[in-house]
């Protein structure tokens, strides 16, 4: 079995050296000695055919690299497009161009990993199940069905084996990213192996389709009351970790224009009521829709919106949501100080950012919206530009934030697609001044303190516990300190002469002292013998040159003056 697994993963490692040379990335085969696994004739052919990828951009070599590799790729490059802090804009606009084109896999094979998965037969739990599927992705597929309950479901079926497969893509990754980290700058500036372990955690979620129900629940509970949104139902008896069956939505296609008019719905309203839900979610409640593209909105009767496909989501603090509020106003007063204040609490900034350089390009980012009116200034591309900031100062952002960027810029796309006219901005600011008022509440600021005294007072109280066993710890001499020095006994003779010159200095100032105290005490006092008779100063003066004499001794006879 073991034996087994090592041919797949040489198999593997020899298939994506292949693909980086053949889109011309050979020079990293190399670094990575990679091509080693590459035999000789294959070498010949892929460097006679290396000058035709040449003319192609590093971001379309690199998807085109993404989609032959297979459905880890093209996933692991469609979360990466969502990313525009850690990966440069025009690797990101060909990433974002990925296509799935992944044909669906065969009807008995759906069935039999529903059967599986839910400990039944088909025929125990739906009336029926169509063979064509309703989409196909990397991950999964979905077709449409029948509860024996009578409703009418969408049932999404895992590809069979694509969880073991994806593990082994990204345990092959994380080695790659390691090794790339140790031998080339490029992958330690841009921190591959972080970036790796990031989309890896976000791709294994994606599997696990439970999660996607419980997202499709929560977004349900936060729009109950309201009539104008509508949220899917999960099913969970017919609910695993590889299936998942959610109501199925009837409705028009938000970019289904010609249908949209001859119901006689408003796009003004509809691009209203979808902006309005969006930042709902984002502002207010925290949790939202990471991808409100055409394909995941519907328009019920009634010109109601309902969203689909929860499987990517994005999560707002409320320290969060504060600094994008105000990363909001300030973009809307124009105020380039602001904005770089937000972007520093928003992100991880490096010990040696050049903060005059990140204000100038703020300042920049300001003059290009300064004469725009905020009616038309297109937030999507400037939260965009935001990110390309703090990409190139090595700001790392939280995941959560970059796809709020996205999401923005999906929202802006879609919407204005339904009303060229319609501005995301105008329904933006109100809930923007809104967060900002509930900062400055003199309740939530007295709260925010209180955190932030027991956040403090946790912290000292965790040094003090940590400086008390690490000082336990060392009377026990348990704390093994090691060191090392080269020409250990040159240092050490010259440490013993300035300790030996140094205790010179002290027993010539403390004989100094004596005397002058005994000097000074007699004077005072009229006596040479101050106590009992004594002649103290003959005495202290014989003492004192005695050791000032040994003392001198010592230091002459060990040669180290």
């Amino acid at each position: 079995m073991i034996f087994e697994k090592r041919i797949q993963y040489i198999r593997r490692y020899r298939e994506i050296a292949i693909a980086f040379s053949k889109s011309g990335f050979g020079f990293i085969v190399e670094e990575l000695a990679l091509d080693e696994m590459i035999s000789l004739p294959k070498r010949i052919l892929l460097r006679q055919g290396k000058s035709e990828n040449e003319e192609k951009s590093r971001g379309e070599r690199i998807r085109l690299f993404l989609e032959e590799m297979g459905p880890t790729f093209i996933k692991l490059g469609q979360i990466a497009s969502t990313r525009p802090d850690l990966i440069p804009e025009d690797i990101i606009k060909e990433l974002e161009q990925l296509q799935n084109n992944v044909p669906p896999f065969p009807y008995e094979d759906a069935v039999a990993i529903i059967e599986t998965s839910l400990g039944a037969t088909k025929d125990e739990i739906f009336e029926y199940i169509d063979k064509d599927t309703l989409g196909s992705a990397s991950i999964g597929q979905v077709h449409k069905g029948r509860l024996l309950s009578g409703e009418t479901v969408a049932i999404k079926v895992q590809r069979p084996d694509i969880e073991q497969t994806v593990r082994n893509d990204l345990e092959i990754l994380h080695r790659l990213a390691s090794l790339a980290e140790s031998r080339m700058n490029w992958a330690r500036q841009y921190q591959i192996k972080d970036m790796i372990d990031e989309f890896s955690r976000a791709i294994l979620e994606e599997l696990d389709y439970t999660i996607e129900a419980r997202n499709t629940e929560r977004l349900g509970k936060q729009f109950k009351e309201d009539e104008t949104v509508y949220i899917p139902e999960v099913y969970w008896e017919a609910t695993t970790k590889n299936v998942l069956t959610m109501e199925y939505v009837e409705g028009v296609r938000i970019n289904d224009f010609a249908a949209i008019e001859a119901l006689g719905y408003s796009r003004t309203r509809l691009a209203e009521r979808v902006t309005n839900a969006v930042f709902h979610q984002i502002l207010i409640e925290g949790f939202f829709h990471g991808d409100p593209h055409p394909g995941n909105i519907n328009v019920l009767p009634g010109e109601t919106i309902a969203f689909m496909d929860f499987g990517m989501v994005g999560k707002m603090t409320k320290e969060m949501k504060a600094n994008f509020g105000a990363l909001l106003i300030s973009m809307m007063r124009k105020d380039a100080d602001g904005v770089v204040r937000s972007i520093a609490r928003m992100g991880v900034v490096p010990d040696d950012v050049d903060m005059k350089q990140l204000t100038k390009d703020a300042e920049l980012l300001r003059d290009k919206y300064y004469d725009i009116p905020l009616s038309q200034m297109n937030l999507g591309e400037a939260v965009q530009d935001i990110f390309g900031i703090a990409n190139q100062h090595r700001i790392k952002l939280p995941a959560d934030f970059t796809i709020l960027g996205k999401t923005i810029l999906t929202l802006e796309s879609t919407v204005s697609k339904l009303d060229p006219e319609f501005s995301i901005v105008d329904v933006a600011e109100p809930f923007g001044k809104q967060l900002l008022q509930e900062r400055s509440n003199p309740k939530n600021v007295a709260g925010r303190a209180m955190d932030q005294w027991n956040a403090f007072s946790d912290d000292i109280s965790s040094a003090s516990s940590n400086l008390y066993e690490f000082t336990k710890a060392l009377k026990k001499r348990q704390v093994p300190v090691e060191v090392e020095l080269k020409r250990s006994e040159q240092y050490m003779r010259r440490l013993d002469q300035i300790g030996n010159r140094l205790s010179f200095s002290i027993v010539l100032l403390s004989f100094s002292i004596i005397m002058v105290g005994l000097i000074i005490g007699s004077a005072m006092s009229g006596e040479t013998n101050i106590f009992w008779n004594i002649p103290v100063i003959e005495i202290g003066f014989s003492l004192a040159v005695l050791l000032f004499m040994g003392m001198l001794y010592a230091i002459f006879k060990s040669g180290r003056f």
